[in-house]
């Protein structure tokens, strides 16, 4: 039997850990840094593993927007989405994610492009 990608990834907590340190690398990273000034960094951690968590088969935990509202208004290039996806492959070789696993997120990261980025 095919096992979740949430599975995969180390599910709840596995997540939650790729989740964080995906949000402390945008932390570093100077061409994503700027849009967390001014927010709650423990919420944001908390609402991209939930959302994480669920999107990859894992338990509905997620009650945060979507991410065409969550990103609305945003004005995110293409420039700072292929930072975000540089550090999510970043957090995913940290904590020892497969090439199978990694392909299958960016497969989900490429899809929701059009739903974060502006044209």
């Amino acid at each position: 039997m095919n096992t979740s990608l949430y599975e995969r990834l180390g599910g709840t907590e596995g997540i939650t850990n790729i989740a964080n340190d995906v949000v402390d690398i945008h932390l570093q990273n100077p061409k994503v840094s700027n849009r967390y000034v001014n927010s709650d960094i423990d919420a944001v951690k908390n609402g991209a593993a939930t959302f994480f968590i669920t999107g990859t088969g894992g338990p509905n935990v997620y009650k945060g927007k979507d991410m065409l509202a969550t990103h609305k208004g945003m004005n995110i290039n293409e420039g700072e989405f292929l930072a975000v996806i540089d550090d999510v492959m970043q957090a995913l070789d940290k904590n020892n994610i497969g090439q199978r696993e990694k392909e299958e997120v960016l497969f989900v990261l490429y899809s929701m492009q059009s739903e974060i980025t502006f044209n």
